[in-house]
């Protein structure tokens, strides 16, 4: 990844697990954003501000439950209109996801900016068949410095 990035995380709001994000975006990966390869898309409401550091190399941080579990590449991003007539921006993902080092996240609304100097290493890329323990047990563990 290229140094003069920026990222950006988001709380991962109804999947408990990395194999839940997958599992769901799995089943709705789109075709045709500069290529024919597949991509995942998340929409939302407000377009980054500083779109041209986070399409450098950034990356899209997903937090699951406290914690930053993963990230997946931003390809790009898309000027989407709802079905209310809205304005919204797509965040077009990469499929794969990459596994990180876990990073506890507080709450919050929407999505924020992270500096590449402060984003968690990567562990891995997720596969489906990867075995994950439950997410309490996996916070527990993080929480005694074991994991």
């Amino acid at each position: 990844m290229k140094e003069k990035h920026i990222n950006l995380v988001k709380m991962c709001v109804g999947a408990q697990t990395v194999s839940d994000l997958y599992d769901w975006q799995s089943t709705r990966l789109v075709k045709g954003f500069n290529s024919n390869e597949p991509f995942a898309r998340h929409v939302t409401r407000m377009r980054p501000k500083r779109a041209e550091e986070i399409l450098n190399g950034g990356s899209l941080y997903w937090v699951f439950k406290g914690f930053i579990l993963a990230r997946q590449q931003i390809l790009g991003l898309e000027e989407t209109l709802g079905t209310d007539s809205i304005m919204r921006c797509s965040i077009i993902l990469s499929p794969q996801i990459m596994l990180t080092e876990p990073h506890r996240k507080r709450p919050f609304q929407g999505w924020r900016y992270l500096k590449f100097n402060e984003a968690p290493r990567d562990l891995g890329l997720f596969s489906e068949g990867d075995i994950q323990l439950p997410a309490n047990l996996e916070r527990g563990l993080l929480e005694i410095g074991i994991f």
